[in-house]
C-alpha cells in the first residue's frame, strides 16, 4: 500500500522533469498528504511548492534539500528537513555550492566531448531550464544525441563516480553538513544508504554531529534490505524514514511518489520532533532580554 508520506523528491528547480506544481498534484493524486521536497543544493523552488500545496487542504508540505558530501571514494547524501530555507547565510552557502556544480557540469561535457560523445554545452543548460544543472541533465542529453539508450546507461558509461567523463566538484563532509543544517533549524537524514562502505563507522560520526534519520524504506530496496537497515537505524537510534526520491526521469529503479512502504509512526515522530524544535525557539525568543 502506498505511503501518506514521502520525504524526498525532486523537482525541475534541480534535476527533476516535473515543476514543484506538478510534482505535488501527482503525489496528491497518489496518496500522498505529507511530502518534502528536497531538490539539490537549491531551495528556490519552494516558494512555488508551497502555493501548490496551499491548494490541497489536507496537504502539508515539508521544506527540504538534498546536499551532496564527499568521503574518500564516495559520494554521501543528506537530506535536511524543516529547514530555515530563508537563512541568508545558508541562502550564500548555496549559491556557492551552484557555482561549483556549474563548472562541474562544464568540466564533463568537455570530457564527453574528448571521448567522442559531444553533447553541447547549450542543450544542456536548456535541459536544466531555470533549475540548477545536473547530472542527469547530461545524461538526458547523451539520450537525445543517440549515444546512450537510458539514463542508467549514460551514468554507467560516462558519467558516474568512476565513469571517464566525471569530474569532482566541491563539497562538504558528511558531519559539516549536519551541523550546516542543524544551525537552520533542520532535522537531517542520510540518503539512500545501501551502497555505502563502512556504513557503521558513518553512521556513528553522523549521529554524534546530530543526525537525526536514515532511509530504509526507498526506491528499489527489498524486505531484506529494508530490515537490515530498519536494525542499523535502531541501533544508532536514529529514525528509519525514507522517499521516493522522484526524479521523473523513469527506469527500472524509479518511483512514483508515495510509492514505497513507509510506515507513519516514525513520520510521525519526525513531525514531533520537529514540533519540539520550534516550541524550544519560542521559549527562547520569549526569555526577557531577548
Amino acid at each position: 500500500m502506498p505511503s501518506r508520506a514521502d520525504l524526498h523528491s525532486h523537482s525541475t528547480f534541480s534535476d527533476g522533469r516535473l515543476t514543484p506544481t506538478e510534482l505535488i498534484d501527482l503525489a496528491y493524486r497518489n496518496g500522498v498528504r505529507l511530502m518534502a521536497l528536497t531538490d539539490h543544493d537549491i531551495t528556490d523552488g519552494l516558494p512555488e511548492a508551497f502555493e501548490a500545496a496551499a491548494r490541497h487542504e489536507d496537504f502539508t508540505l515539508i521544506p527540504g534539500i538534498e546536499m551532496s558530501t564527499d568521503i574518500p571514494g564516495n559520494e554521501v547524501h543528506i537530506l535536511g528537513h524543516f529547514i530555515d530555507w530563508q537563512d541568508a547565510d545558508f541562502q550564500r552557502e548555496l549559491e556557492h555550492l551552484q557555482d561549483s556544480r556549474v563548472g562541474r557540469a562544464r568540466g564533463m561535457v568537455e570530457k564527453l566531448i574528448e571521448l567522442g560523445k559531444p553533447v553541447s554545452w547549450e542543450r544542456v543548460q536548456a535541459i536544466a531550464g531555470d533549475g540548477a544543472v545536473g547530472r542527469p541533465h547530461i545524461a538526458l542529453a547523451l539520450v537525445e544525441a543517440g549515444h546512450v539508450s537510458t539514463v542508467n546507461e549514460a551514468f554507467d558509461l560516462y558519467i558516474s563516480r568512476n565513469g571517464p567523463a566525471y569530474v569532482e566538484r566541491e563539497k562538504m563532509t558528511p558531519p559539516e553538513v549536519v551541523q550546516m543544517l542543524l544551525a537552520v533549524g533542520g532535522l537531517a537524514t542520510l540518503a539512500h544508504p545501501r551502497d555505502l562502505g563502512h556504513l557503521e563507522e558513518l553512521l556513528a560520526e553522523l549521529k554524534e554531529a546530530g543526525l537525526t534519520g536514515m532511509e530504509v524504506y526507498y526506491q528499489d530496496y527489498g524486505p531484506e534490505e529494508v530490515e537490515r537497515l530498519r536494525r542499523l537505524a535502531e541501533k544508532f537510534g536514529l529514525l528509519p524514514l525514507g522517499g521516493s526520491d522522484f526524479h521523473g526521469l523513469g527506469g527500472p529503479q524509479q518511483r512514483a511518489p508515495g510509492d514505497i512502504p513507509l510506515p507513519w509512526e516514525p513520520v510521525q515522530r519526525l513531525l514531533d520532533l520537529a514540533q519540539e524544535r520550534d516550541a524550544l525557539k519560542r521559549t527562547q525568543y520569549a526569555r526577557p532580554g531577548r
